[in-house]
């Protein structure tokens, strides 16, 4: 029989038994919620804090740039910078329970390491000696950068958890400096600075991952915990240049702007019937892999960024205006002294001394006549040539929309004073670049047809996946009968000019037209005897392929156009060859006159 007094314990021992469940079952409860229900977010937290876990990131690789026929031109290696935790190392050291330590000592190890990275034991030792003497909890300490994928395949053999080998993209260039100015380069910081790393840096650039895993004690990798986020690497970006094309011409190039002592010289190629450019040559040339190598002010193109005025390369775009206007023919004519005072006051000189003449609109561009290309310019109203001149690209970047492209420019027609009304004829008062000269030029050599210059033929994804540049825009400037007139007359230059014999390319029939442009000294007027030469013809004139464009500037030995003569047969006869065209199988027609 149990009494009132055996009651009374027993109560109280079920109810202390009462509240002990109760607080091992609310432990019980808050470990399941720390281990189970939210231990991906504990552990989350402990791995951002820093507490248990590791985060660090998997960089992609920067996507190759390509040449028209998959040369590579620019790449990305993988490199590997070594770097050691002294306090890990030290613990390590300081460990007596063997069983216990993380790895073999140092002083044993270190001597495996130097000889993978090509250092002295004594120095590695140092390295992590001087950490510690610096800071006795130091947990970071450079041992090596720029590791290749061997030295690093060596070193992560070793098992050694105090050693972290992080990788970083290293951007290389093959070919050197072959179209280095188009090609452009990247910083210290792998971002990109100019040219075509610029321009197609949405393509290349790559999606850097990360991977993150837990740490025991002696940070020892907890095996399992490892969450990893691959990297993507970046895509392929194709060029419309053929590289060695481009070789050839900028080897060119150098050695002919030293023999005419210019401090610069290019070449650039348009193929006539697509707008795409398929070399450009430029000396001096930056080489990407070592842009300290050549001056800063040769880290761009100039082909793209100079601006000049044409001078009289562009009387073939005056005469496509007065044709296209209806204003004269080839054969139409005016009288031209070597230099004719204008009833506005202005005096327009020609390059040479001679007698009054009845130059025909062929002859005016055979004999480059200023006089002459005033007064058939001047039959066609001011805005019609400005609205001429744009169509043939002046006063707007290309579309290629290169980095630090310049757009050139013509005034307004209402702005011009008496002077400006004559010299816009022959090639003055307004400028352009090398590449809007040879998009000029593109649409004279496809029967008036201008195509945008294009520079990338597509973009294709790590995937596979080909993403094609868009097709670019076309429209016509002149009528096809005109340009068909100007081709002609343009092959009467080559034939009748002073350059014929220096120009000839054998078995072909060609086009072309020079110019000298006198640089502006900066302050409203030009330099006295300086100037920037060029030349621009196309082949074969009765079918035309290619545009090929030479500039050179500020030649010394010959100071007129003639400087870049040798270097366009050259670059032509060479243009022709690669790409296999057919000699010309028609003959010339018969010669336009030059006087009336």
């Amino acid at each position: 029989m149990t009494t009132r007094a055996d009651r009374g314990p027993r109560r109280r021992t079920v109810a202390a038994l009462a509240v002990i469940l109760v607080v091992l079952a609310a432990f019980i409860v808050r470990l399941v919620d720390i281990q189970v229900v939210s231990a991906a977010e504990h552990v989350a937290d402990s791995v951002n804090t820093g507490k248990l876990g590791v985060t660090q990131p998997i960089h992609g690789a920067r996507g190759d740039i390509v040449d028209a026929t998959g040369t590579v031109m620019a790449s990305t290696v993988l490199v590997y910078d070594a770097q050691l935790d002294p306090k890990l190392i030290q613990d390590n050291e300081d460990e007596d329970d063997s069983a216990k330590k993380i790895a073999p000592p140092w002083s044993e190890v270190s001597d495996e390491i130097a000889h993978i990275i090509g250092k002295n034991g004594d120095d590695v030792r140092a390295l992590v000696a001087d950490a510690l003497a610096e800071n006795e909890s130091s947990r970071y300490a450079q041992l090596a950068r720029g590791l290749s994928t061997a030295q690093y395949l060596e070193l992560k053999d070793l098992g050694l958890p105090y050693l972290a080998m992080p990788s970083r993209s290293v951007r290389v260039y093959p070919n050197g400096a072959v179209a280095g100015n188009t090609i452009g380069f990247l910083n210290g910081e792998g971002a990109a600075q100019y040219g075509v790393e610029r321009m197609a840096d949405e393509c290349l650039a790559p999606t850097n991952g990360e991977e993150s895993y837990l740490r025991g004690k002696g940070g020892v990798k907890i095996p399992g915990s490892e969450r990893i986020t691959p990297a993507v690497d970046g895509g392929t970006v194709q060029l419309t240049i053929n590289s060695d094309l481009n070789w050839y011409l900028q080897q060119m190039i150098a050695e002919e702007a030293r023999r005419q002592g210019a401090k610069a010289g290019t070449v650039t190629v348009v193929e006539a019937k697509t707008g795409k450019i398929r070399a450009a040559a430029e000396y001096p040339a930056v080489d990407p892999n070592d842009i300290n190598a050549v001056d800063p002010a040769y880290w761009k193109s100039h082909i793209f960024s100079d601006e000049f005025e044409p001078g009289s390369t562009f009387k073939a775009i005056t005469a496509a205006t007065v044709i296209d206007q209806g204003a004269a023919t080839p054969t139409s004519h005016v009288t031209a002294p070597s230099r004719e005072r204008f009833p506005n006051g202005a005096v327009i000189n020609d390059p040479f001394g001679h007698p009054v003449y009845e130059y025909t609109l062929a002859g005016a561009l055979i004999d480059s006549s200023n006089v002459s290309l005033s007064k058939f310019g001047t039959m066609v109203d001011p805005q019609t040539r400005v609205e001429y001149l744009k169509r043939f690209g002046v006063g707007e970047k290309t579309a290629v929309h290169f980095p630090g492209e310049a757009d050139g420019g013509v005034r307004d027609a209402k702005t011009w004073d008496n002077q400006t009304l004559y010299t816009t004829t022959f090639g003055q008062a307004f400028t352009v670049t090398t590449a809007q000269l040879a998009g000029a030029y593109q649409a004279l050599a496809n029967d008036g047809t201008k195509i945008d210059l294009s520079l990338i033929e597509s973009c294709t994804d790590v995937d596979g996946t080909v993403k094609k540049a868009p097709e670019p825009d076309s429209h016509q400037v002149i009528k096809p009968d005109t340009a068909a007139q100007v081709q002609r007359m343009l092959e009467n230059v080559a034939v009748q000019g002073g350059l014929s014999k220096t120009i000839d390319v054998p078995g072909y029939r060609i086009g072309s037209k020079t110019g000298s442009a006198q640089k502006s000294n900066g302050h409203g007027g030009y330099k006295q005897g300086v100037y920037f030469t060029s030349i621009v013809g196309m082949a074969p004139i009765e079918d035309p392929q290619y545009v090929v464009v030479v500039t050179m500037d500020e030649p010394t030995k010959i100071r007129s156009s003639a400087a870049t003569a040798v270097a366009f047969q050259k670059a032509m006869t060479q243009v022709l060859k690669t790409y296999r065209v057919a000699p010309s199988s028609q003959p010339m027609d018969e010669l336009l006159p030059k006087f009336d």
